[in-house]
């Protein structure tokens, strides 16, 4: 996909998260639109994944370890061909195998169940010194939060993975400052995130997360990186593309009223006509 198809793409995600947890009266849309344009780079140009066989034993695996934002994951999942767009309107419900939190026993694509923050990059580690005992060429991602990295686990799956020199692991930060309770860096700041990550033996990339060529550069030198696994640091915005949620903490955990639902899917159709223009 060039960069136009990307932003079109991205779009299309975030317009189903805000559909999801509109339908749902619950979720995470804040930290789910942040990390739109990740997912869509994942899912529509970097990973190797199939899915009319979504449990291909050579794909590349996902773990979202902060599993609250998996309507963003969903999304990304749906619009990529795993199970139907109108599925979406299903999140949360009674009966339907889109569950708050990712479940890999009913969400095809789905690679591990996550939710309890801190153990998904664990499960990612495991899966990618996995690959390299058996002698597999399959990369695994893993998708952290900021205020994730707040949690003790985290940096004992990042030392285990810097030790075995697993460069078959991309772990990614969505750096988007906050945190349920507010702005990371208040409420218990892991800054200098880059730095961190290089004493646990990581190459270390910062990348804006909602520009496509740098996304592109960033996964290109993960991919060439040998020797040592890769943490690349998201630098986004919370709430991307929802004029009202942009920047703000309060919508880390709220669903958008019928109103604010008009209002969000009105900017992302602003978004796509402007998008539209760029085509022609």
């Amino acid at each position: 996909m060039n960069n136009l198809e990307l932003k079109k793409t991205a779009n299309e995600v975030r317009k189903g998260i805000v559909t999801a947890v509109h339908s749902a009266k619950a979720g995470h849309p804040g930290g789910s639109l942040s990390a739109a344009d990740i997912y869509t780079y994942l899912y529509f140009e970097e990973m190797n994944v199939d899915p009319a066989n979504p449990r291909m034993e050579d794909r590349d695996r996902f773990v979202l370890s902060k599993g609250h934002t998996a309507p963003g994951l969903y999304s990304a999942l749906a619009n990529r061909g795993f199970f139907p767009v109108e599925d979406l309107v299903t999140l949360r419900k009674l009966g339907s195998y889109l569950q708050g939190h990712p479940c890999m026993q009913h969400v095809p694509g789905v690679d591990m169940s996550t939710g309890s923050l801190g153990q998904g990059i664990s499960a990612a580690v495991g899966m990618a010194l996995s690959g390299k005992m058996d002698k597999k060429d399959f990369r695994v991602y893993t998708l952290l939060g900021d205020g994730e990295i707040q949690e003790g686990q985290v940096w004992e799956a990042s030392m285990l993975a810097g030790h075995r020199k697993l460069d078959n692991l991309v772990v990614i930060v969505d750096n988007n400052g906050l945190q349920i309770d507010g702005p990371v860096d208040e409420v218990c700041s892991p800054y200098p995130i880059d730095k961190k990550f290089e004493a646990f033996n990581f190459h270390v990339i910062n990348m804006d997360a909602h520009d496509f060529d740098a996304i592109r550069a960033a996964f290109q030198e993960a991919r060439e990186t040998k020797g040592m696994p890769t943490a690349i640091i998201a630098h986004s915005l919370k709430g991307k593309g929802v004029s009202f949620m942009e920047g703000q903490a309060g919508w880390h955990g709220k669903a958008p009223n019928d109103e604010q639902y008009e209002i969000a899917m009105a900017d992302l159709e602003k978004i796509g006509e402007e998008l539209l223009k760029e085509e022609a």
